[in-house]
């Protein structure tokens, strides 16, 4: 099994993607209260080479040789990519090899860094985060890593617009009681104009968060935000495509998933020892039998398990 590619897979913001994982889990800048990967267990700001980029460059160029039909190569994960100091290298080999385009899924924390800024201007489209400006709400949310205030995040961001070419889809995560303040959200409304992404993704939990207290606000609350945000190109984030049109959904792990919790409930690293996938990947599945309410996630002293409904 590949160990730094996954999917392809159905993503709810990019159509078909094929990721590309260069992090050690749960290695971010962050250790968001809604992670749907669980608590951040490497909590730094200092970048570094993880793994030798040709590994990374030799398991692409496999893969696109099948010619698998993609609207996306992403880098994503199960932690913050460009943490990885060989990522403008690598976007650069991709961007060779393939007239795919490639995304670049990153909470943005690092964007102070020129490196950094200079590595992602290499990518066609970049969808960073922004979801608090005032410092307290920012880590009560977010629990950023020693190093970061949300003056200087906001300052990269800005920067960064500044020379870049591409798209930026900015994505902001409401919790209910944290960050949902008519207050905050007038904060954040203001810097995002200032700013300017060519768009704005308002997303909400849906699926079993790292920490306790992280809890969902509903549709109505998100069409609320959009409306008053209207002079802005908002967006709500909504579940996967029907698995009839993703022509790499594969059936067989459908099965296999839900066959084998029929069985007993299991986590998501029971079936990541089981099935052999990644934990990205199996996510995106469980996202769509979650969805088909095949499945349901219950905690159990801290720990998510998935059942049969």
């Amino acid at each position: 099994m590949d160990k730094h590619l996954f999917g392809p897979v159905p993503s709810r913001r990019l159509g078909i993607s094929l990721g590309v994982d260069i992090i050690p889990f749960k290695t971010c800048s962050l250790d968001c209260i809604y992670c749907e990967c669980g608590r951040t267990t490497n909590h730094t700001i200092k970048r570094q080479r993880f793994f030798s980029p040709d590994i990374i460059k030799d398991e692409m160029e496999e893969f696109l040789k099948d010619n698998v039909h993609l609207d996306y190569i992403t880098f994503s994960g199960s932690g913050e990519p460009t943490l990885n100091c060989d990522i403008g290298a690598l976007i650069k080999d991709i961007k060779k090899k393939t007239n795919t385009p490639v995304a670049v899924l990153t909470n943005g924390t690092l964007l102070y860094d020129k490196n950094v800024r200079e590595d992602l201007a290499e990518a066609d489209l970049i969808l960073p985060s922004l979801d608090a400006i005032s410092e307290n709400v920012f880590k009560k949310i977010n629990r950023p890593a020693e190093g970061l205030d949300t003056e200087k995040m906001i300052r990269g961001l800005s920067e960064f617009r500044k020379i870049y070419k591409g798209d930026i889809w900015l994505e902001v995560f409401i919790s209910h009681g944290i960050n949902d303040s008519e207050e905050e959200l007038l904060k954040l409304y203001e810097t995002i104009k200032k700013i300017g992404p060519e768009r704005v993704q308002l997303n909400s939990l849906d699926r079993p968060p790292a920490y306790k207290g992280a809890e969902p606000v509903n549709i109505k609350f998100l069409e609320k935000i959009k409306k008053n945000w209207s002079d802005l190109a908002v967006e709500i984030i909504k579940r996967t495509k029907i698995r009839e049109e993703i022509s790499s959904f594969s059936k067989n792990l459908e099965n296999s998933i839900i066959n084998t919790i029929n069985r007993r409930p299991l986590t998501l690293e029971d079936l990541m020892s089981l099935t052999g996938k990644s934990r990205l990947e199996l996510l995106k599945y469980i996202d769509v039998l979650e969805k088909d309410k095949k499945i349901e996630p219950k905690i159990v002293e801290d720990k998510i398990f998935y059942s049969p409904v």
